[in-house]
């Protein structure tokens, strides 16, 4: 079977990019589906699990495995966070950043990447770890950046209350330039030098500090980890909201959506390549990733009678706790038909925004809510269906898909053995690895950055020590 005729593309369709979308907890997306017979997220603590999904998803192919994080509780449900704990919303949930390096060396292809809040370290120690990983895992990392729309990770970190969401991303606008400071900036390629005979072990010439003065953060450098492959990890992104469209249009290479429906997708890609042009990148340097779960048979009846039986086992005030939580609102102890009603908040605008778009009148219910959460962007159907709805997301702008799970590992076993076939003789999924690194892999260019990033612009800009700048102390005589 061939592809379908596109109105987006002159020629044949490009392919997917396809991520699974995992976290290291029991309760991600899809709460109470852990309580499932099958269902082994339950075992998220046990490194084995996860070094068999990456295995398993390396062997199929997938581009990358991204971990979702947070870094404090989804705020308050029916009165208290006792709920978030009984129902496990995102809590116990392990650092991804540790857990990648594990699995690092258990696979050889796969792209691992994992979402850090500008909150929750600071750059330099950041830049350091992300090139670490990178070194270990031969230029395979990735990082989604993110902001945090929870006050208590807020909270956990010095702050009083949830920074305001706009001064988010002034925020993550100082984090990231230190961060490309570091990575491209601070060491020449060939500094490293290693000479056994001569004793130099690198050339202090081709290694800058930075320098880096802020209003958050002073820094001076160097980067304490020589270049890896890639230098800067390639760069995910996840807002959507209006300041949201702009960071990403600035700075990420690609960018996970959740939109409601193939309206809304296209909009919002249009807009972000508009954008991304005005800031002198390409249209197509940013990447657009649609969340997506799937439920899959043989036939529709069987796709239907999968999807009702995973239904009954969703557990709706796990969804409303993790919906609102993102909010900053507590939708507990209410009536499922109450409207939201014109809520106001700093928490996910654009998540906001999208569950709007998905009502007509635009004023959702609680029940509307939590069937946003467990049907937006699912799609029930045989394989044959399954590829035709993803061309049409296709059509809509968008450049692969972040596949959600209902069950670990079934949810990406009923995929790759039922629709990921029907994608290959489509020619939309790889059926080998590019060589080379996660970017070269993914873009089919070089391992680093292009020159119309902007952290481009930090390549051999420290090279000039300045004394003034060392602001050494004062020379002790004795």
């Amino acid at each position: 079977m061939t592809s379908t005729p596109s109105t987006r593309f002159d020629g044949p369709r490009p392919r997917l990019l396809i991520s699974a979308f995992v976290m290291n907890t029991t309760s991600h997306i899809m709460g109470g589906q852990w309580r499932r017979p099958e269902a082994q997220q339950h075992r998220f603590n046990e490194l084995p699990l996860w070094l068999d999904l990456a295995r398993q998803l390396e062997d199929a192919k997938f581009d990358a495995i991204f971990f979702a994080d947070v870094v404090g509780l989804y705020g308050d449900y029916d009165g208290g966070w006792a709920s978030l704990l009984k129902k496990g919303i995102q809590v116990p949930s392990n650092d991804p950043l540790i857990l990648l390096s594990a699995l690092a060396t258990g696979t050889q292809e796969i792209g691992l990447a994992a979402t850090s809040s500008v909150i929750q370290s600071h750059p330099f120690q950041f830049a350091r770890q992300m090139s670490t990983l990178d070194h270990i895992s031969n230029g395979r990392v990735a990082w989604n950046i993110v902001t945090s729309v929870l006050e208590n990770a807020h909270r956990n970190f010095n702050a009083t209350e949830l920074t305001k969401h706009d001064e988010r991303y002034d925020w993550a606008d100082e984090y990231v330039e230190a961060a490309y400071k570091l990575w491209e900036g601070s060491w020449e390629d060939d500094a490293l030098l290693l000479d056994k005979e001569t004793g130099v072990h690198a050339d202090p010439e081709k290694v800058s500090k930075i320098y880096h003065r802020g209003p958050r953060y002073s820094i001076d450098g160097p980067h304490l980890s020589a270049p890896s492959r890639q230098r800067t990890p390639v760069l995910f992104q996840a807002g959507s909201s209006g300041r949201g469209q702009q960071f990403c249009a600035a700075n990420a290479e690609a960018t996970f959506t959740l939109a409601p429906n193939t309206d809304v997708a296209a909009k919002y890609t249009a807009a972000v390549r508009e954008q991304a042009a005005a800031a002198g990148r390409h249209p197509d340097d940013v990447k657009f990733l649609q969340g997506m779960h799937f439920v899959v048979g043989g036939t529709e009846a069987e796709a239907n009678r999968k999807a009702a039986e995973l239904e009954e086992t969703l557990d709706i005030e796990a969804l409303l706790a993790h919906v609102g939580g993102g909010f900053g609102v507590d939708l507990g102890g209410l009536p499922l038909d109450t409207p939201l009603g014109d809520l106001e908040t700093e928490g996910s605008q654009g998540h906001l925004t999208a569950i709007r778009a998905s009502v007509r009148g635009g004023n959702p219910t609680l029940r509307d809510i939590a069937l946003y959460r467990s049907r937006a962007n699912r799609v029930v159907g045989t394989p044959e269906q399954i590829a035709d709805r993803v061309e049409e997301w296709q059509d809509a702008g968008i450049d692969g898909i972040n596949i959600i799970n209902q069950t670990l590992p079934g949810s990406y076993t009923d995929f790759i053995e039922g629709v990921l076939p029907e994608l290959r003789r489509r020619g939309l999924a790889q059926a080998d690895y590019a060589p080379g690194t996660l970017r070269e892999k993914l873009f089919g260019a070089g391992p680093r950055l292009n020159d119309r990033h902007p952290a481009s612009a930090f390549r051999g800009a420290f090279t000039e020590f300045s004394a003034a700048a060392e602001n050494k102390p004062a020379t002790i005589t004795v």
